[in-house]
Protein backbone atom coordinates (compact mmCIF):
# COMPACT_ATOMS: atom_id res chain seq x y z
CA UNK A 1 0.00 0.00 0.00
CA UNK A 2 1.09 3.31 -0.95
CA UNK A 3 2.22 5.41 2.04
CA UNK A 4 -0.24 8.24 2.95
CA UNK A 5 2.58 10.69 4.00
CA UNK A 6 3.87 10.31 0.37
CA UNK A 7 0.90 11.04 -1.96
CA UNK A 8 0.70 14.35 -3.81
CA UNK A 9 -2.63 14.42 -3.77
CA UNK A 10 -5.65 14.00 -1.59
CA UNK A 11 -3.57 14.58 1.73
CA UNK A 12 -5.64 17.17 2.95
CA UNK A 13 -9.11 14.84 3.75
CA UNK A 14 -7.20 12.66 5.20
CA UNK A 15 -5.67 14.78 7.75
CA UNK A 16 -8.44 16.68 8.49
CA UNK A 17 -10.39 13.46 8.78
CA UNK A 18 -7.84 11.78 11.10
CA UNK A 19 -7.38 14.94 13.84
CA UNK A 20 -11.30 16.05 13.46
CA UNK A 21 -11.69 12.27 14.87
CA UNK A 22 -9.31 12.52 17.31
CA UNK A 23 -10.50 15.58 18.53
CA UNK A 24 -14.21 14.45 18.98
CA UNK A 25 -12.90 11.11 20.90
CA UNK A 26 -10.77 13.31 23.26
CA UNK A 27 -13.65 15.59 24.23
CA UNK A 28 -15.95 12.06 24.73
CA UNK A 29 -13.13 10.59 26.77
CA UNK A 30 -12.08 13.50 28.79
CA UNK A 31 -16.04 14.16 29.49
CA UNK A 32 -16.39 10.83 30.56
CA UNK A 33 -13.39 11.23 32.94
CA UNK A 34 -11.74 8.45 35.13
CA UNK A 35 -13.91 6.00 36.97
CA UNK A 36 -12.96 4.34 40.27
CA UNK A 37 -14.68 0.72 41.00
CA UNK A 38 -14.28 0.56 44.67
CA UNK A 39 -13.71 -3.40 46.00
CA UNK A 40 -14.08 -3.87 49.43
CA UNK A 41 -12.11 -1.40 51.75
CA UNK A 42 -9.65 -0.94 49.95
CA UNK A 43 -9.44 -2.30 46.65
CA UNK A 44 -10.37 -0.11 43.68
CA UNK A 45 -10.15 -0.45 39.97
CA UNK A 46 -9.28 2.80 38.23
CA UNK A 47 -10.58 3.24 34.84
CA UNK A 48 -8.65 6.31 33.18
CA UNK A 49 -9.93 8.52 30.00
CA UNK A 50 -7.42 7.08 27.79
CA UNK A 51 -9.33 3.69 27.84
CA UNK A 52 -12.26 5.02 26.83
CA UNK A 53 -10.32 6.90 24.06
CA UNK A 54 -9.03 4.18 22.40
CA UNK A 55 -12.19 1.71 23.06
CA UNK A 56 -13.84 5.02 21.24
CA UNK A 57 -11.23 4.62 18.68
CA UNK A 58 -11.77 0.97 18.06
CA UNK A 59 -15.15 1.32 17.54
CA UNK A 60 -14.98 3.44 14.39
CA UNK A 61 -12.02 1.62 11.82
CA UNK A 62 -13.41 -1.09 9.34
CA UNK A 63 -12.41 -4.16 11.25
CA UNK A 64 -14.71 -3.28 14.32
CA UNK A 65 -17.47 -4.80 15.26
CA UNK A 66 -18.23 -6.14 12.11
CA UNK A 67 -21.70 -5.98 10.81
CA UNK A 68 -22.85 -4.68 14.20
CA UNK A 69 -22.32 -1.30 13.63
CA UNK A 70 -21.59 -0.37 10.23
CA UNK A 71 -22.28 3.17 10.17
CA UNK A 72 -19.69 3.55 13.38
CA UNK A 73 -17.12 1.62 11.26
CA UNK A 74 -16.96 3.50 8.33
CA UNK A 75 -15.40 6.58 9.52
CA UNK A 76 -11.88 6.16 9.34
CA UNK A 77 -11.03 3.80 6.47
CA UNK A 78 -6.92 2.02 5.83
CA UNK A 79 -5.65 5.62 4.99
CA UNK A 80 -6.47 7.19 8.34
CA UNK A 81 -5.32 3.90 9.87
CA UNK A 82 -1.83 4.40 8.19
CA UNK A 83 -1.27 8.15 8.29
CA UNK A 84 -2.08 6.70 12.32
CA UNK A 85 0.67 5.01 12.66
CA UNK A 86 2.87 7.65 11.86
CA UNK A 87 0.97 9.87 14.27
CA UNK A 88 1.98 7.85 17.08
CA UNK A 89 5.62 7.87 16.43
CA UNK A 90 5.28 12.25 15.94
CA UNK A 91 3.44 12.21 19.47
CA UNK A 92 5.89 10.03 21.68
CA UNK A 93 8.70 12.86 20.79
CA UNK A 94 6.70 15.27 22.89
CA UNK A 95 6.32 12.26 25.46
CA UNK A 96 9.88 12.54 25.57
CA UNK A 97 10.17 15.87 26.27
CA UNK A 98 7.72 15.59 28.81
CA UNK A 99 9.78 13.15 30.92
CA UNK A 100 12.90 14.94 30.37
CA UNK A 101 11.36 18.28 31.94
CA UNK A 102 9.84 16.06 34.92
CA UNK A 103 12.98 14.29 35.88
CA UNK A 104 15.45 17.28 35.82
CA UNK A 105 13.92 19.09 38.73
CA UNK A 106 13.53 16.19 40.68
CA UNK A 107 17.47 14.75 40.47
CA UNK A 108 17.98 15.48 44.30
CA UNK A 109 14.96 12.88 44.69
CA UNK A 110 16.62 10.10 42.69
CA UNK A 111 19.99 10.28 44.22
CA UNK A 112 18.34 10.57 47.75
CA UNK A 113 16.39 7.17 46.69
CA UNK A 114 20.13 5.48 46.67
CA UNK A 115 21.06 2.59 44.57
CA UNK A 116 18.07 0.49 45.30
CA UNK A 117 15.95 2.27 42.23
CA UNK A 118 18.21 1.85 39.82
CA UNK A 119 18.78 -1.95 40.55
CA UNK A 120 15.29 -2.53 40.42
CA UNK A 121 15.61 -2.01 36.58
CA UNK A 122 17.16 -5.18 36.40
CA UNK A 123 13.59 -6.55 37.62
CA UNK A 124 12.38 -5.37 34.05
CA UNK A 125 14.67 -8.26 32.53
CA UNK A 126 12.05 -10.88 33.96
CA UNK A 127 9.21 -9.85 31.80
CA UNK A 128 11.55 -10.63 28.83
CA UNK A 129 12.81 -13.96 30.17
CA UNK A 130 9.86 -15.33 31.21
CA UNK A 131 7.05 -14.36 29.00
CA UNK A 132 9.58 -14.85 25.43
CA UNK A 133 9.92 -18.39 25.11
CA UNK A 134 5.97 -18.52 26.62
CA UNK A 135 5.39 -16.44 23.63
CA UNK A 136 7.91 -17.98 21.19
CA UNK A 137 5.60 -21.50 22.32
CA UNK A 138 2.86 -19.51 21.65
CA UNK A 139 4.00 -19.23 17.88
CA UNK A 140 4.55 -15.41 18.11
CA UNK A 141 7.89 -15.38 16.35
CA UNK A 142 9.31 -12.39 15.76
CA UNK A 143 6.08 -10.62 17.26
CA UNK A 144 7.45 -12.17 20.83
CA UNK A 145 10.53 -10.16 20.79
CA UNK A 146 8.54 -6.52 20.94
CA UNK A 147 5.76 -7.84 23.24
CA UNK A 148 7.87 -9.11 26.03
CA UNK A 149 11.11 -6.57 25.42
CA UNK A 150 9.49 -5.01 28.76
CA UNK A 151 6.06 -3.87 29.86
CA UNK A 152 5.91 -2.06 27.08
CA UNK A 153 4.90 1.59 27.42
CA UNK A 154 5.42 4.72 25.74
CA UNK A 155 9.25 4.73 25.81
CA UNK A 156 9.67 1.01 24.70
CA UNK A 157 7.17 1.80 21.99
CA UNK A 158 9.13 4.73 20.45
CA UNK A 159 12.12 2.55 20.71
CA UNK A 160 10.98 -0.13 18.65
CA UNK A 161 9.19 1.69 16.51
CA UNK A 162 12.29 3.25 14.85
CA UNK A 163 14.21 0.71 15.16
CA UNK A 164 11.91 -1.56 13.60
CA UNK A 165 9.00 0.09 12.87
CA UNK A 166 5.73 0.40 14.13
CA UNK A 167 4.20 -1.85 11.68
CA UNK A 168 6.80 -4.80 11.92
CA UNK A 169 6.16 -8.15 13.43
CA UNK A 170 8.29 -6.71 16.70
CA UNK A 171 6.13 -3.32 16.40
CA UNK A 172 2.92 -5.20 16.18
CA UNK A 173 4.02 -6.72 19.21
CA UNK A 174 4.91 -4.06 21.43
CA UNK A 175 1.93 -2.54 20.84
CA UNK A 176 -0.36 -5.42 21.58
CA UNK A 177 1.14 -5.23 24.98
CA UNK A 178 0.99 -1.62 25.22
CA UNK A 179 -2.81 -1.98 24.44
CA UNK A 180 -3.35 -5.03 26.77
CA UNK A 181 -0.84 -2.89 29.56
CA UNK A 182 -3.97 0.35 28.85
CA UNK A 183 -6.78 -2.23 29.18
CA UNK A 184 -5.73 -4.37 32.15
CA UNK A 185 -2.77 -2.63 34.08
CA UNK A 186 -4.67 -0.09 35.35
CA UNK A 187 -7.03 -2.81 36.97
CA UNK A 188 -4.36 -5.12 37.98
CA UNK A 189 -1.87 -2.92 39.65
CA UNK A 190 -4.85 -1.27 41.50
CA UNK A 191 -5.95 -4.81 42.82
CA UNK A 192 -2.39 -5.67 43.36
CA UNK A 193 -1.50 -2.74 45.68
CA UNK A 194 -4.33 -3.03 48.34
CA UNK A 195 -3.46 -6.84 48.52
CA UNK A 196 0.39 -6.08 48.63
CA UNK A 197 -0.16 -4.12 51.41
CA UNK A 198 -1.47 -7.19 53.46
CA UNK A 199 2.22 -8.56 53.25
CA UNK A 200 5.37 -7.79 55.19
CA UNK A 201 6.61 -6.51 52.47
CA UNK A 202 7.93 -2.57 53.59
CA UNK A 203 5.37 -0.13 51.84
CA UNK A 204 8.67 1.91 50.75
CA UNK A 205 9.66 -1.05 49.05
CA UNK A 206 6.02 -1.69 47.31
CA UNK A 207 5.85 2.06 46.56
CA UNK A 208 9.21 1.87 44.92
CA UNK A 209 7.67 -1.43 42.85
CA UNK A 210 4.78 0.24 41.94
CA UNK A 211 6.83 2.87 39.80
CA UNK A 212 6.93 0.46 36.65
CA UNK A 213 7.33 3.11 34.15
CA UNK A 214 3.85 3.87 33.38
CA UNK A 215 1.74 6.75 35.17
CA UNK A 216 -1.24 4.77 34.68
CA UNK A 217 -0.12 1.39 36.32
CA UNK A 218 2.00 3.79 38.92
CA UNK A 219 -1.33 5.58 39.78
CA UNK A 220 -3.60 2.97 40.60
CA UNK A 221 -1.14 0.88 42.62
CA UNK A 222 0.46 3.56 44.55
CA UNK A 223 -3.20 5.10 45.82
CA UNK A 224 -4.17 1.60 46.48
CA UNK A 225 -1.16 1.07 48.72
CA UNK A 226 -1.61 4.54 50.11
CA UNK A 227 -5.23 4.05 50.88
CA UNK A 228 -4.03 1.01 52.74
CA UNK A 229 -1.27 2.26 54.79
CA UNK A 230 -2.76 5.60 55.25
CA UNK A 231 0.20 6.97 58.27
CA UNK A 232 2.34 6.83 55.24
CA UNK A 233 0.38 8.19 52.25
CA UNK A 234 2.75 11.20 51.29
CA UNK A 235 5.87 9.01 51.78
CA UNK A 236 4.55 6.28 49.80
CA UNK A 237 3.21 8.62 46.76
CA UNK A 238 6.87 10.17 46.60
CA UNK A 239 8.53 7.28 46.18
CA UNK A 240 6.62 5.60 43.81
CA UNK A 241 6.77 8.65 42.02
CA UNK A 242 10.22 8.94 41.75
CA UNK A 243 10.89 5.31 40.85
CA UNK A 244 8.24 6.04 37.90
CA UNK A 245 10.47 8.79 36.73
CA UNK A 246 13.97 6.49 37.44
CA UNK A 247 12.09 3.58 35.72
CA UNK A 248 11.08 5.64 32.96
CA UNK A 249 14.19 7.12 31.71
CA UNK A 250 17.11 4.54 33.01
CA UNK A 251 14.70 1.45 32.01
CA UNK A 252 14.52 2.76 27.78
CA UNK A 253 18.22 2.37 28.53
CA UNK A 254 18.32 -1.21 29.94
CA UNK A 255 15.88 -2.19 26.75
CA UNK A 256 18.17 -0.12 24.20
CA UNK A 257 21.54 -1.85 25.91
CA UNK A 258 20.53 -4.89 27.63
CA UNK A 259 16.97 -6.83 27.50
CA UNK A 260 16.62 -6.06 23.25
CA UNK A 261 19.99 -7.45 22.43
CA UNK A 262 19.51 -10.49 25.00
CA UNK A 263 16.05 -10.88 23.57
CA UNK A 264 16.95 -11.28 20.20
CA UNK A 265 20.01 -13.57 21.34
CA UNK A 266 17.37 -15.76 22.86
CA UNK A 267 14.98 -15.76 19.88
CA UNK A 268 17.66 -17.29 18.07
CA UNK A 269 17.82 -20.41 20.62
CA UNK A 270 14.17 -20.50 21.20
CA UNK A 271 13.38 -20.21 17.50
CA UNK A 272 15.55 -23.54 17.12
CA UNK A 273 13.99 -25.59 20.41
CA UNK A 274 10.63 -24.65 19.46
CA UNK A 275 11.08 -25.31 15.33
CA UNK A 276 10.54 -21.59 14.38
CA UNK A 277 11.32 -21.18 10.76
CA UNK A 278 11.08 -17.78 8.75
CA UNK A 279 13.10 -15.83 6.75
CA UNK A 280 14.95 -13.38 8.83
CA UNK A 281 17.18 -10.49 8.11
CA UNK A 282 19.94 -11.74 10.22
CA UNK A 283 21.72 -8.29 10.91
CA UNK A 284 18.45 -7.19 12.39
CA UNK A 285 18.03 -9.88 14.61
CA UNK A 286 21.03 -9.13 15.78
CA UNK A 287 21.07 -5.81 16.09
Amino acid sequence: MENVLSMKNGRAPIFIKLFASLIVISIIAEGIGAKIILLGTSGKIVLLPMLFAMVIATLITPHALGQVLPALRNICDEKEIELAEQVVMFSLLFLGVKLGASAGPKVGKVIEAGPALLLQEFGNLGTMLIGLPIAIALGMKRGAVGATVSICREPTLGLIGEKYGINSQEGIGVMGTYITGTVFGTIFFGLLGSLASNTSIHPYALAMASGMGSGSMMTAASQSLAASVPGMQDEILAYAATSNIMTSITGLYMVLFVSLPLANKLYTVYSKIFGIKEDLNKEEVNN
